[in-house]
């Protein structure tokens, strides 16, 4: 088992008061495994995949245990964690021109992230090569600096960079969002091929885009306000949602072919509720167009079937 999660809990610090934006979360990754994490903004999966490898104010860890490859993650610890980053796990940024140094040529940043981790780019040079390949990228990139780079070869430049270390586990954390319709295809291809080549062993892939993690992920995970609603395999989710929750994401999203006069979008009424004093029981109970009085109770993640989970007091009698 790649990565698992122990009832973990990440609040934000504000001057009112915690913001419970990861509450109670259980979940596995197996080895070779690309998880889809999704959910609407605010739910909570950007945060949880940063305090995988960064955890810093105002981010406050709560409670929980992390285990990569059957080691504790020490990610309430920042210096601890030092050790851990880019090997264990390391992160794809959302915006890639924020990640990168302005004025620095890529060579140096990356000799700089090799040095740290007591690599030499001397050493690593033809690796690096083969890995520009891989992304498309000629090696010549490495005398530009980062603006002299589109946003889709900066995207790339910073894939390479974050897997040069060949990280057990990968956290793609929205990093088709600002990317036009066929870089966003290749961007996520590229991922799959990392995963694939070995390069690393396991991605957690974040986003709100469902049709993305159709092509690419194994499994996806659904959050919402904080919790875990449904984990299911990739074509379970798409084609067999059971949380309330999860189906009208689904329907939400367009069929290709067929007309909005024919079959118009459907939205999700409502909002999602404010996590510093989030509701007691079900946090989508007040959105949720099958809620009953059970549903002031908290409903548990049950296993459904193998490998399908689902927090719903409804599940089994949900009127389709």
């Amino acid at each position: 088992m790649a990565l698992k999660i122990k009832d973990l809990r990440i609040y934000y610090q504000t001057l009112r008061g915690d913001v419970k934006a990861v509450d109670g979360i259980s979940f596995q990754v197996k080895d070779g495994e690309i998880m889809g994490l999704a959910g609407e903004s605010g739910c909570g999966k950007s945060t949880l995949s940063n305090a995988l490898i960064l955890l810093k104010p105002p981010m406050k860890y709560i409670s929980g245990e992390v285990f990569l490859n059957d080691k504790k993650l020490p990610i309430d610890n920042y210096e601890a964690m030092r050790a851990n980053r880019f090997r264990g796990v390391s992160i794809i940024p959302q915006y890639a021109m924020n990640a990168l140094n302005p004025i620095r040529k890529l060579k140096q940043i990356i000799s700089d992230l090799l040095e740290h981790h007591g690599e030499s780019f001397v050493k690593m040079r033809d690796m690096i090569e083969e890995r520009l390949k891989l992304v498309e990228l000629d090696e010549k990139v490495l005398d530009l600096y980062p603006i002299e780079l589109s946003g889709g070869m900066n995207q790339r430049m910073v894939m390479v960079i974050s897997t040069l270390l060949n990280p057990s586990l990968l956290l793609a954390d929205e990093i088709t969002s600002a990317l036009d319709v066929s870089s966003q295809k290749a961007v996520s291809k590229m991922i799959v091929e990392f995963r694939d080549r070995k390069i690393v062993r396991s991605v957690i892939f974040v986003t709100h885009d469902i049709s993305i993690l159709y092509q690419v992920a194994d499994s996806i995970m659904i959050m919402y306000a904080g919790k875990q609603v449904e984990r299911a395999p990739t074509e379970t989710i798409v084609k067999n949602p059971l949380h309330p929750y999860t189906k009208l994401l689904i329907s939400s999203l367009p069929e290709v072919g067929i007309k909005y006069s024919q079959a118009p979008l459907k939205g999700i009424p409502g909002r999602p509720p404010e996590l510093l004093n989030p509701p007691e029981g079900c946090r989508f109970k007040d959105r949720c167009p099958v809620a009953s009085e059970k549903c002031d109770e908290e409903p548990p993640l049950v296993e459904i079937e193998p490998g399908h989970q689902v927090a719903c007091w409804k599940v089994g009698a949900i009127d389709d």
